[in-house]
């Protein structure tokens, strides 16, 4: 049976990084799937008479636009990755690119894809400061607390 890898990333350096750990360190039989959530902003587009008001419409278009350009870079991170295994040596059909919208909050999303048969997940961590992490809390810290049963790795 292949071993699976799930590596969460999104646009940050650290992301990579993960990527590079798993194209460094973990053997070509190994099945990758590179996996980003991106914000489900759906709800947001149907606020109703809200939208009508012609300041608040504003500030969603520009809202949009600048969550279209994250998930533009997210794409071309999730491509970049791809490119950097197969130039590793892992064959085209062991790598594959899942870009889901989030469902419960982003790190449920990772770890529940995780319980679909992975064996590690592996992630950068996202390099927030002290105050903003201890606040906020990481996406990489709370897939390390709640991932129970299954192994990850943050790659700094």
């Amino acid at each position: 049976m292949t071993s699976k890898v799930l590596i969460a990333i999104d646009d940050s350096e650290n992301a990579m990084r993960a990527v590079e750990f798993v194209a460094r360190f973990v053997t070509k039989d190994h099945a990758i799937t590179l996996m980003s959530v991106v914000p489900d902003t759906s709800a947001i587009s149907q606020l109703g008479s809200a939208a009508e008001i012609p300041h608040i419409r504003t500030r969603l278009d520009v809202f949009f636009a600048l969550e279209e350009q994250k998930k533009a870079n997210v794409k071309n991170a999730l491509q970049k990755a791809r490119d950097l295994l197969l130039q590793a040596g892992f064959a085209q059909n062991k790598v594959a690119v899942k870009l889901e919208t989030e469902k419960k909050n982003v790190a449920k999303d990772i770890i529940d894809e995780a319980h679909n048969g992975y064996d590690i997940i592996v992630m950068g961590r996202r390099g927030l400061s002290g105050l903003k992490e201890f606040v906020l809390g990481s996406v990489s810290h709370k897939v390390l607390h709640a991932a129970k049963g299954l192994a990850v790795v943050v790659v700094d």
